[in-house]
């Protein structure tokens, strides 16, 4: 998810307690600092134990983390190594749990990698080399794995992001990365050409939304289709339940003032779905987490990756995202652009009208979303989220202060 900016984090340090793929434990790791501050990035972990331990290991998941909120300070993570090796005696406890995901348990990301490799014999390809972890955290497992002459990407997601393989292949042969073969929340994906685009000039910002208004234009009367996908609902009558539901339970967090203001805002909703209908831009395809870093691209071509925060909702609510990653004076320049795209292909419509409308209940949404990610992952997981609610209702009110 693209989020509010933050200050750079302290370095991170991890410990690691040791598990064999058969999940005996074996013990627990003097801490090592790690080169990135990100917690979910699991690959300069794995580096670092390995230049400081002399060991392999696959991250498995989060356990304890001093910080109250991400990144940086002193992680604990549990990680599986092939066979023990000498480490302190470790006195916590392992429990199961519910919402667990299967690559966060020992032998899960093996069994990740032998489904990968039975796809890549599918298409007549073997690994070449030893898989490389990525990433270990509540919403996604990223193994990078060299193929001759290629590499492929091996993601795992959890249910609650299902979609997103069904999402690719009924946008396939658009500017969406090639699925290899998928299972469930599991996907193998060619790699994407080019670079990441977080710092693209304005140019290729504009065609980033020219792509994306293309997209969903082609998708505004296929609603029950993507339903059929399970991409979760943001019309008007969910999105209104929904921010009615997170407001509530974040109440307590909030001020008196951005409380009163929050309220107003939910009792008002019907009307202000009401007017956003009346500007002529039907609900659609949203992707969720639509920003410059969520792209691809070389000289020629433009890949739009991270399909699972998709859902149906007006196009609009990507519009927000978007804007916070581009630098301030390119705002109104892709504001305008935007406009006029979707006014070449709906005469009449009112997009500017409806992205004032939306604003709100953009940033609203985000709580929702991550509410939905609190409500679907395991405690000790929930640290990477838990202010983010309370925070994204805090931004919901500075708008409408603003607006008012």
């Amino acid at each position: 998810m693209n989020g509010q900016r933050q200050s750079e984090p302290p370095p991170r340090v991890a410990r690691l307690v040791l598990v064999t793929p058969e999940g005996a434990m074996v013990g627990r790791l003097a801490p090592v600092p790690v080169g990135l501050p990100w917690w979910q990035d699991a690959q300069s972990v794995v580096l670092a134990v390995q230049e400081y331990h002399g060991i392999d290991v696959t991250i498995l998941r989060l356990l304890e983390a001093v910080r109250d909120r991400p990144h940086g300070g002193e992680i604990t993570y549990l990680a599986e190594v092939a066979e023990p090796v000498p480490a302190e005696v470790w006195a916590g406890r392992l429990e199961p749990h519910p919402l667990r995901q299967s690559y966060a348990e020992p032998g899960g990301p093996a069994a990740d990698l032998a489904w990968a490799t039975r796809i890549l014999a599918g298409h007549g390809l073997k690994p070449a080399g030893r898989p490389v972890q990525i990433r270990s955290w509540n919403l996604s497992s990223i193994w990078r794995i060299p193929v001759a002459r290629q590499t492929v990407w091996l993601k795992v997601v959890p249910p609650f992001f299902a979609h997103e393989p069904r999402v690719i292949t009924a946008l396939a042969g658009r500017s969406v990365p090639e699925l290899l073969g998928h299972d469930g929340g599991r996907m193998l994906l060619a790699d994407v050409a080019g670079e990441d685009m977080y710092e693209a000039p304005l140019p290729r910002l504009l065609e980033m939304v020219t792509l994306l208004v293309e997209l969903q234009s082609a998708w505004t009367g296929s609603v029950d289709q993507l339903r059929s996908m399970g991409l979760p609902d943001w019309g008007g009558p969910a999105l209104i339940a929904a921010i009615g539901d997170v407001t509530e339970r974040a109440s307590e967090e909030l001020s008196r003032n951005e409380r009163t203001l929050l309220q107003r805002f939910v009792s008002g909703l019907a009307n202000r779905f009401a007017a956003l209908e009346s500007c002529g831009l039907p609900d659609t395809l949203v992707h969720g987490d639509f920003h410059p870093g969520n792209f691809r691209g070389t000289g020629r071509t433009l890949t739009l990756l991270d399909w699972g925060d998709s859902g149906i909702g007006h196009p609009m609510l990507d519009q927000p995202a978007f804007l916070d990653g581009v630098a301030f004076e390119y705002v109104e320049t892709i504001k305008e652009h935007w406009a006029r795209a979707w006014l070449a292909r709906l005469p009449g419509c009112e997009p500017a009208r409806a992205a004032g409308l939306l604003a709100p209940i953009a940033a609203a949404r985000q709580a929702v979303i991550y509410r939905r990610f609190l409500d679907n992952i395991e405690a000790s997981e929930q640290v990477y989220h838990r202010d983010d609610p309370a925070d994204w209702l805090r931004r919901t009110a500075a708008l409408l202060r603003a607006g008012s």
